[in-house]
């Protein structure tokens, strides 16, 4: 349901910010979080209205992060006003189709190459200034990780580990937070996917909810965009791209790795980090946030999670334990 009274908030400061009272606000994509976001229509011209209520979502750091990644050249939306204390900000407005949309065999190449090449963009960020952003550290990697077995395991399945199990994930959890570290650091988006991507005529892609953005692993957003938990490629065609990416930020001095199967198991390992994470969240946003839409997309999470332990032999023990596992309660 929506909330009336901050509806009626976010469109008079909409109202306030443009010097316009003729208008329409509609809901313009739904998310994860807290935020919510309405499309003002004026016409031909439309814009985008944030409400982050500020008890629960950071708008301040929405802001700058913004600031930084248009600063970069990159196309995110432009901040045109916002009121921090309300929770309320009016952005530019990228479109309204999302990549998830338009990929299919014919586009995949050109659509993941312009967002590929922004995707290099973004990590430079790092070059001018490593510490804007803060860093995926241990504790962040393993907090991350530990969604899997308290909100898909314990919560969601209903098996809360053994103590031989959960031995095992902890040394799996040492082995996955190991290779994220040993990856160049660079600026990470944290959530670069089919539907935080648009569809842009002109400066491709349009690219959305970056405020959780870290200074972490190289194959972090890579692994979000070519492992994408909303749309799923053959793995020969997977890692041709990661290939490519390797040594179009090789070229871009983003590291040094001259070896393509190195690169590709950073990408592997940091795959099942993010997996373990999603398929936490994915059981969270059902039982606690009564989001159950989400739960269509386990099914591919964990297929990611058993293709990808299946290939490394430090990790046929979890492997054998996620193939255990009932796909649902």
């Amino acid at each position: 349901m929506v909330d009336d009274e901050r509806l009626g908030a976010v469109a008079r400061f909409a109202g306030q910010a443009l010097g316009i009272t003729a208008f329409t606000i509609a809901p313009a994509s739904s998310d994860a979080s807290f935020r919510r976001y309405f499309r003002v229509t004026a016409g031909t011209n439309s814009w985008i209205a944030m409400d982050a209520p500020p008890d629960k979502e950071n708008l301040g750091l929405f802001v700058k992060i913004a600031q930084r990644l248009e600063a970069l050249g990159l196309h995110v939306p432009k901040v045109l006003a916002c009121d921090l204390d309300a929770g309320f900000a009016l952005l530019g407005d990228l479109g309204q189709v999302p990549y998830l949309q338009r990929l299919n065999d014919e586009t995949a190449d050109r659509l993941y190459g312009d967002a590929l090449g922004a995707l290099v963009v973004l990590q430079t960020g790092a070059f001018a200034d490593p510490d804007f952003l803060p860093p995926y550290d241990d504790t962040l990697l393993r907090r991350e990780m530990e969604l899997f077995p308290e909100w898909y395991l314990r919560r969601y399945l209903s098996r809360p580990p053994t103590d031989a199990q959960r031995h095992m994930l902890e040394a799996a959890f040492d082995g996955l937070i190991t290779s994220a570290r040993e990856q160049p650091q660079v600026w990470v988006h944290r959530d670069y996917h089919s539907r935080n991507l648009l569809v842009n005529e002109v400066h491709n892609p349009g690219i959305l909810d970056f405020q959780d953005a870290v200074h972490g692993p190289i194959t972090y957003d890579l692994v979000s965009l070519l492992k994408d938990c909303y749309i799923a490629w053959p793995r020969s065609r997977v890692v041709d791209w990661v290939k490519g990416y390797c040594h179009l930020s090789r070229e871009s001095g983003l590291h040094r790795c001259e070896d393509d199967a190195l690169f590709l198991e950073w990408f592997d390992r940091m795959g099942i980090q993010r997996h373990l994470k999603v398929a936490g969240i994915f059981a969270r946003l059902h039982l606690r946030d009564g989001k159950s839409g989400y739960l269509a997309d386990l099914p591919l999470t964990m297929r990611y999670l058993k293709e990808a332990t299946a290939i490394y032999p430090d990790l046929a023990e979890l492997h054998a334990f996620l193939c255990a596992l009932p796909e649902s309660p």
